[in-house]
């Protein structure tokens, strides 16, 4: 009697065992493709230098409504 508890234990400790490293290699994997999916939507969503190109379109109009301004301050 003694040795088929013992061999029970045995069968649960490992067949637990058994479905803890599955579901560990199962979240490890499902962690990976998420962070390769964040990756992925953050360098296409804007990429740098689509980026630069905006700035300095922004930068451009400031410079010319600055230029404005100043012309009519100081007419």
């Amino acid at each position: 009697m003694l040795e088929a508890g013992v061999a029970l234990a045995i069968a649960t400790v490992t067949g637990v065992a058994a479905i803890t490293n599955k579901l560990n290699t199962r979240m490890s994997e499902l962690d990976r493709r998420v962070d390769q999916m964040e990756l992925r939507i953050a360098e296409n969503y804007v990429s740098k230098a689509d980026m630069e190109i905006l700035i300095d379109r922004v930068e451009a109009h400031l410079i010319r409504l600055e230029n404005k301004l100043d012309k009519l301050t100081f007419r």
